[in-house]
C-alpha cells in the first residue's frame, strides 16, 4: 500500500486513540478531497483492485480501478450527449450499478443528479421534472409507461424526446434513445474540470414537506463529502464493509458509498429493503457499519442473531425500551443518531457513551455542526425544557430549489429550523420529543400529509379531507386519511374503493392512506385551519371507524 493510502489508514488509527471531542476536532481540522471524483481517484490509487461495490443480489461487482474508467466512460457519454456542468439530470432507475455510476459521473461534469423515486407516479416524476427544471431524463424500461399521457393525467413531460434514455432495453412504443448504446464505445479515460470543487451544486435531493409537493435540497459536492467522512470516521474505526439497503433515489446510500471510499472499503448494495434477510446480509457479507432498522428486531429470533462483524450500527428513533435488547440480541453496537436531508449528519451518540444506551437521545453535535433547542423566536430555551431543534454549520444544503418562501420560512438567521421539538439535558445530551411538521413517518418515508389531501380532494366526490398519523408496531406509522363527501355523494355505499384506486393512480404505493373514515366535518380552529388536534385526541385508537385498506374491513 502507498504512502497516501498509509496516511489514511494513520489518520483513523490516530482518531481511534482520542476521545469523541478530541475526534471531532481532528475530522473538522483535516482537509477534504477537492470534489467527489477527487475522492474516488484518491481510493481507486490507493486500492485500485478492491471492490468498489458489490450488487450482492445481482452479483454486480466492480474494482476502484474498473470504476474509475466506467465513470469516465459515462461521463463521455453524457457530455457528448450534451450534459454539460449545471445541467440537470433526473436519474429514475432501482437499486443497479449504472445508479451510481452515472451519479459519479454527473460529479466528474459538475452537473446535477435528480433522483427520482421508482414508485412514483406520472403526476409526481412530471412534478419532479417540472420542479427541477431537468432538461435531461433517464430512467429504467420497466417505467416507460409513465412517458405516455393518461386520462388522469394528460398534461405534457417538460423533458425533450431526444434527451429521454432508457435503460433495461426498448419498450414498447419508445422509439427513443437506449442507454447502454449511449454509453458503448466511449473512451475510459476523462479530462474532468479542475475548478469544480465544494460549492458546486450535486444533487437536487427531493423531500416531502409540510407545503404538500416534495421540496428540492441543493446539496453540493461538500455536503456529501462531510456527511460521508464524518459518518465514517466519527468513532475512530474501520468499516471496510458497508451495507447499503434502501434505494440509491434516496439519500443514505450516496453518502454510504462515499463513506466506503474514505475507507478505500466495498459497498455491499441490496436490490431492496428486507426485514426478513437483513440480519443474514449482515453475517453473510461480514458487514462493519449499517443502519439498522427496528422492524429487524420484530423478526422472529434466529440462533445466529448473535454472530456480527459490526463495529457501529446507526438507529434512528428506535424505541428506547428495546434498544438495549436489542444491542444484546444481535451483538450489535448500535447507537442512536440523527439526521436530515438539509442538514446531513447533525446528532449521534458517540459508541464510548454506554450510559446513554435505552436513554432515548439522539446524541450530541457531530463535527461540523452546531444545535441549539429555541423557543417561537428563536430564542434560547432553558435546559431541560421543549423547543424547536435548530442546526446550522458548514456542508449543509445551500436551501430549496426554487422556493424563496420556504427558505425564508425555514432559518432563524443562519439556523436551519428542523421542524421537531427536542430538549437538551444538562450534561448536553439532545432527546427528539415530537414533530412540528404535518407528517407521516411510515416505515423510513416522509410523507406529507397535504400532498395527500391534495390528491383526495381531487375528487370530485370529496369536499374536504384531512391526513394523520396512525401508530403502527410494524411500520411505525400508517396513514390515516379523514373524508368529508360532497352532499351529491353522501347517500348509498361510501366509495371506498374508488377513493383507493385514485390515490393509488396519483400517489407512489408508500403514501396511500391505508386507514379511511367518512365524517361530516372536519373540527377547524378559529382561523379556519383543520383542528388535527381534536382528530388526534378524539379515540385512544385512530383505527376505530376507519376501513382497514390492508385487512379489507372496518374497524
Amino acid at each position: 500500500m502507498n504512502a497516501q493510502a498509509m496516511s489514511q489508514d494513520n489518520f483513523i488509527d490516530t482518531l481511534a486513540a482520542m476521545t469523541p471531542d478530541q475526534r471531532r476536532q481532528a475530522i473538522e481540522a483535516a482537509p477534504l478531497p477537492a470534489n467527489i471524483g477527487h475522492l474516488l481517484d484518491q481510493a481507486a490509487a490507493d486500492a485500485g483492485d478492491t471492490l468498489a461495490w458489490n450488487f450482492f443480489e445481482t452479483g454486480e461487482t466492480i474494482t476502484y480501478a474498473e470504476l474509475v474508467r466506467a465513470v469516465n466512460r459515462t461521463a463521455n457519454a453524457l457530455r457528448a450527449w450534451g450534459v454539460t456542468r449545471g445541467a440537470h439530470v433526473a436519474v429514475m432507475l432501482p437499486n443497479c450499478p449504472q445508479m451510481p455510476t452515472i451519479w459519479l459521473a454527473l460529479a466528474r461534469l459538475g452537473a446535477v443528479m435528480v433522483p427520482v423515486n421508482v414508485r412514483y407516479t406520472r403526476r409526481e416524476l412530471r412534478y419532479i421534472l417540472d420542479d427541477s427544471e431537468a432538461g435531461f431524463l433517464i430512467l429504467h424500461s420497466d417505467f416507460a409507461a409513465l412517458l405516455a399521457a393518461t386520462a388522469d393525467d394528460t398534461a405534457p413531460l417538460s423533458v425533450a424526446a431526444d434527451r429521454i434514455a432508457l435503460f433495461g432495453g426498448r419498450a414498447e412504443g419508445f422509439a427513443g434513445r437506449i442507454w447502454e448504446d449511449e454509453v458503448r464505445g466511449h473512451a475510459e479515460t476523462f479530462a474532468a474540470d479542475a475548478s469544480i470543487g465544494h460549492g458546486d451544486l450535486m444533487n437536487i435531493q427531493y423531500t416531502s414537506g409540510t407545503t404538500g409537493f416534495p421540496k428540492g435540497c441543493m446539496l453540493t459536492h461538500r455536503y456529501w463529502l462531510s456527511a460521508s467522512k464524518v459518518n465514517g470516521l466519527r468513532d475512530g474505526k474501520r468499516y471496510e464493509r458497508v451495507l447499503a439497503s434502501t434505494p440509491f433515489f434516496y439519500l443514505d446510500p450516496q453518502w454510504l458509498l462515499l463513506l466506503a471510499f474514505h475507507h478505500r472499503g466495498t459497498l455491499y448494495v441490496a436490490q431492496r429493503q428486507s426485514a426478513s434477510r437483513f440480519a443474514g446480509w449482515l453475517r453473510e457479507h461480514r458487514i462493519n457499519f449499517c443502519l439498522f432498522p427496528e422492524v429487524v428486531f420484530k423478526q422472529p429470533a434466529c440462533p445466529d442473531d448473535g454472530t456480527s462483524y459490526l463495529r457501529r450500527a446507526n438507529i434512528y428513533g428506535v424505541r428506547k425500551e428495546i434498544h438495549p435488547e436489542l444491542r444484546q440480541r444481535f451483538s450489535v453496537p448500535a447507537m442512536e443518531a440523527f439526521g436530515m436531508t438539509e442538514t446531513g449528519p447533525t446528532l449521534f451518540v458517540p459508541l464510548e457513551a454506554t450510559q446513554m444506551i435505552g436513554s432515548g437521545s439522539c446524541g450530541v453535535p457531530t463535527a461540523f455542526r452546531e444545535c441549539r433547542v429555541v423557543d417561537e423566536a428563536g430564542q434560547d430555551v432553558p435546559r431541560g425544557e421543549i423547543g424547536e431543534l435548530v442546526v446550522r454549520g458548514p456542508g449543509m444544503m445551500l436551501g430549496y430549489y426554487k422556493k424563496p418562501e420556504a427558505n425564508e420560512a425555514s432559518y432563524f438567521g443562519d439556523w436551519f429550523r428542523t421542524g421537531d421539538l427536542f430538549r437538551q439535558d444538562e450534561n448536553g445530551f439532545f432527546y427528539i420529543v415530537g414533530r412540528l411538521k404535518d407528517m407521516v413517518r411510515r416505515a423510513g418515508e416522509n410523507i406529507a400529509a397535504r400532498e395527500v389531501e391534495a390528491v383526495l380532494k381531487n375528487l370530485p366526490d370529496v369536499h374536504d379531507a384531512a391526513v394523520i398519523a396512525v401508530p403502527d408496531d410494524l411500520r411505525g406509522q400508517e396513514v390515516k386519511a379523514y373524508v368529508v363527501l360532497q352532499p351529491h355523494a353522501t347517500a348509498g355505499v361510501p366509495p371506498t374503493q374508488q377513493i383507493f384506486d385514485h390515490c393509488s393512480r396519483n400517489l407512489a404505493a408508500f403514501k396511500v392512506p391505508r386507514y379511511l373514515e367518512f365524517v361530516d366535518a372536519l373540527p377547524k380552529t378559529p382561523s379556519e385551519k383543520i383542528a388535527k388536534s381534536e382528530l388526534i385526541r378524539a379515540k385512544s385508537d385512530l383505527r376505530v371507524g376507519a376501513y382497514d385498506r390492508v385487512d379489507g374491513l372496518w374497524r
